[in-house]
């Protein structure tokens, strides 16, 4: 089982900015979503910011049935500036990965629970860790994305744009270079303290 929290308000109306797309993602079972919380949340940021368009599907994890859902309403998503995530740390990846040129940011932080994982098949992982680096990588998650889990930065040993423990897996860190260099954000790779992950945080849930 897995468990989604929604981040603080304060957060997410930091991202929230210039025109707005919600994705909501409705979908596995084996994933709890606060659908409450996150309609009330989404009430108020309609309210204060440019919210074009709110699409409430399921398995987003799963990009063909991504892109077959989100059909009608590409004009809106086109036009966007922000791509706002309301899913598990899978979906909000897969909505990243679709969309290289536009910021997409994930709203909740994901943790894992003692039960049944599901059976989705699934091009994307997510560490589960409860702490989510996404918003900073662009959608790229760090922990599954590098053979090392490096969260401050590549290691310095892949060739060609491939990983030196993987061959056949690029190298994570270049990937999120690549796609913060789309997004015009490669200012979130100059930071002096790197966030170290917290690995007690899932354990306490």
């Amino acid at each position: 089982m897995l468990i989604t929290q929604l981040k603080s308000k304060e957060t997410i109306e930091e991202l929230a900015q210039g025109k707005i797309v919600i994705i909501n993602c409705h979908g596995c079972k084996e994933v709890y979503f606060p659908e409450h919380q996150a309609d009330e949340l989404q009430k108020e940021l309609s309210a204060s910011k440019e919210v074009t368009q709110i699409i409430t599907t399921d398995y987003i994890c799963n990009s063909e049935n991504l892109m077959l859902q989100l059909k009608k309403h590409m004009d809106k998503i086109n036009a966007a500036d922000t791509i706002l995530v309301f899913s598990c740390g899978v979906g909000i990846q897969t909505v990243a990965g679709q969309f290289q040129d536009k910021k997409v940011y994930s709203c909740c932080d994901t943790y894992q629970l003692p039960g049944f994982q599901g059976v989705t098949a699934l091009n994307v992982d997510c560490g589960q860790c409860g702490e989510c680096y996404l918003n900073g990588t662009g959608g790229i998650c760090p922990i599954t994305a590098c053979s090392k889990s490096l969260i401050n930065g590549q290691c310095g040993g892949a060739k060609n744009g491939m990983c030196e423990v993987d061959k056949d897996m690029e190298c994570g860190w270049e990937r999120i270079y690549r796609k913060l260099e789309k997004m015009n954000k490669l200012d979130n790779m100059k930071y002096d303290v790197p966030k170290v992950r917290n690995f007690g945080i899932s354990k306490e849930k």
